[in-house]
């Protein structure tokens, strides 16, 4: 078998989607991070591509050693790593169609196959805490049985620490007590504020703490994390083993968060995955968009024993479901792998090209 083509299409969606073709007719699907979709779709068609024309898509590593070392020298973080995470994904789903099996069975075989997600609810930094707290009514209403909410405060510090206290207060006093409830500070604060914060968000009865200082600031991770009770997580900003290598012997979070469609994809992820393990580290994913990656990203955690908090979930959309046959079901905030070959997706050609920016 020979890979004939890889296509990639920037999508209205705020998709990058990648479509590996072969001599046999066997295709695989993937998806790189939403970050720029254009830049992302172009890299993977003229850096990627001619570094796995004509080669067999089931030699998955040796793949990735090529595209990854390949154009090294272009950057390790953001758009490589990214883009051959698209690649990537869509060559481990050809591999277990080839295989005949759900791609969760092919990286090993699931520990669970039913994953509960909160929702993942950003722009806290420009709602009030009453804006915010509809938001959460809405998720609850919809099925949520996990609620994350998030500042994007775009790397400001200690802007309104007031503020996103009323704001958790409310949502807390709000859901019921068995539903978790997050709080993502998107890097918002510096230590001494973290861990101030964190102490007033653990009397309040939060779930876990995510990224409460700048994912550069490894020492301060550190301190806030020994610091507080309640589980901090880091990790959507690193791309590669050796970056998570550096955030678990210096930061020591307690839950690590890889994201498939932007650490380099399943190969590195399950590297990853491993070394997190290793530290008895529970790995929780971050995820961009409810589709590919999401469905990638769960079929490796459901290899993982120590996944088994709540996944993160930004809202099933219409938009994406239509790009699909077969889409996923989304019921009573929770999704079921299903058992179909490979990522268990199979393209909408009319839905495609209706979403295509090309």
């Amino acid at each position: 078998m020979k890979i004939t083509d890889v296509k990639a299409y920037p999508l209205k969606t705020r998709t990058a989607l990648v479509r590996v073709f072969t001599d046999e007719g066997v295709e695989g699907i993937g998806e790189c991070s939403p970050m720029n979709v254009p830049i992302m779709c172009y890299f993977v068609k003229q850096a990627l591509k001619p570094l796995v024309m004509g080669k067999d898509p089931l030699d998955v590593e040796r793949l990735w050693d090529d595209m990854y070392f390949g154009t090294h020298k272009l950057g390790t973080a953001g758009t490589q790593p990214s883009c051959i995470s698209g690649v990537d994904i869509a060559l481990w789903d050809i591999r277990a169609k080839v295989a005949g099996m759900p791609l969760y069975q092919l990286l090993g075989g699931a520990v669970r196959k039913t994953f509960t997600m909160y929702k993942s609810i950003g722009g806290g930094s420009t709602l009030t805490p009453r804006e915010m707290l509809a938001k959460v009514e809405q998720a609850h209403e919809e099925g949520y049985r996990a609620v994350k909410i998030r500042m994007d405060w775009k790397y400001l510090q200690d802007v309104d620490p007031a503020k996103d206290l009323e704001m958790f207060r409310l949502c807390r006093e709000f859901l019921p007590e068995e539903t978790l409830l997050s709080f993502d500070a998107n890097n918002g604060y510096s230590v001494s504020t973290a861990i101030r914060q964190g102490r007033k968000f653990e009397e309040l009865g939060i779930y876990h703490f995510e990224e409460p200082v700048s994912p550069t600031n490894y020492e301060g991770i550190r301190e806030v994390a020994e610091a507080l009770d309640v589980p901090v997580s880091a990790g959507e900003h690193e791309y590669t083993r050796w970056q998570f290598r550096d955030l678990i012997n210096i930061a020591r979070p307690d839950l690590v968060q890889p994201d498939v469609v932007k650490c380099c994809g399943l190969t590195e992820g399950k590297r990853i995955a491993t070394l997190a393990e290793t530290y008895d580290m529970s790995v929780v994913p971050h995820m961009t968009q409810p589709s590919i990656g999401n469905a990638a990203s769960l079929a490796l955690c459901a290899t993982l024993p120590l996944s088994n908090r709540p996944h993160e979930h930004s809202g099933q959309r219409n938009d994406l479901d239509e790009l699909f046959e077969d889409p996923w079901e989304f019921k009573n905030g929770e999704f079921t792998l299903p058992d179909r070959p490979g990522l268990g997706l199979t393209i909408n050609e009319k839905a495609l090209k209706a979403a295509s920016l090309a």
